[in-house]
C-alpha cells in the first residue's frame, strides 16, 4: 500500500529505513511528547521495523505503520493503530522537517486513504497537553478536542502528563 501526494510518498515502514527512522526515533527532543520513543538502542528500533513489517504481511492487520518520504528521503512515521475496534493515528516528523506542512499533508492523505479503500470514516488522535504542534495539526485536520485526561507517560519524562483526544467523522 502506497499513498501518494503532491510532495510525499507514504508507504509501509521496515527495516530497510533503520538510519532514518534512529535520526528522530532516538532523538529525545524529537520524541519528547511521545509514549513509545524514544528507542534506547538501534537493536529495540530493529524490532519495532521488523514488527512493523510482519504486521504488513497479515490479512489484517492491527496497526499500519507508514514511512513519510520527501523527494526520496524518509523524513518521518505516520501510523494508524486498530484499537477496540477504532482507528488511532499518530504521527513523527523528524525536526529539520518540521513546520513544512508534512504532518497535515500526509495525516489527511491516509485518512482518505483508508475512508475511501476501507470505508474507515471515524479517527481519533492523542497528543500531550504541552505538545501545541499536534493538537494544532488535529484541529486543522478538522479534529475536535473530545476529552482532556491525566496519567499520560511519555518515554522521555520521568513525570506523568495530561492528553488530549481528538475525534473526527468524515
Amino acid at each position: 500500500m502506497e499513498i501518494a501526494t503532491e510532495r510525499l510518498l507514504i508507504k509501509p515502514l521496515g527495516p530497510q529505513y533503520l538510519e532514518t527512522y534512529n535520526e528522530y526515533a532516538m532523538n529525545i527532543e524529537n520524541a519528547r511528547y511521545m509514549c513509545f520513543l524514544p528507542s534506547d538502542t538501534v537493536e529495540e528500533s530493529m524490532e519495532f521495523l521488523k514488527k512493523a513489517e510482519e504486521e504488513w504481511l497479515k490479512t489484517a492487520p492491527q496497526f499500519y505503520e507508514f514511512a513519510i518520504t520527501f523527494k526520496g528521503v524518509h523524513i518521518g512515521g505516520i501510523s494508524v493503530h486498530i484499537e477496540y475496534g477504532k482507528p488511532v493515528l499518530g504521527w513523527i516528523i523528524n525536526l529539520k522537517y518540521q513546520g513544512q506542512g508534512f504532518a497535515y499533508e500526509s495525516a489527511k492523505a491516509v485518512m482518505e486513504y483508508f475512508s475511501a479503500n476501507m470505508g474507515i470514516r471515524y479517527f481519533c488522535a492523542y497528543c500531550d497537553t504541552m505538545n501545541t504542534a499536534s493538537y494544532r495539526l488535529m484541529e486543522k485536520l478538522g479534529m475536535k478536542r473530545v476529552k482532556k485526561s491525566g496519567g499520560r507517560k511519555n518515554r522521555a519524562s520521568s513525570e506523568e502528563s495530561f492528553e488530549y483526544k481528538y475525534e473526527i467523522e468524515l
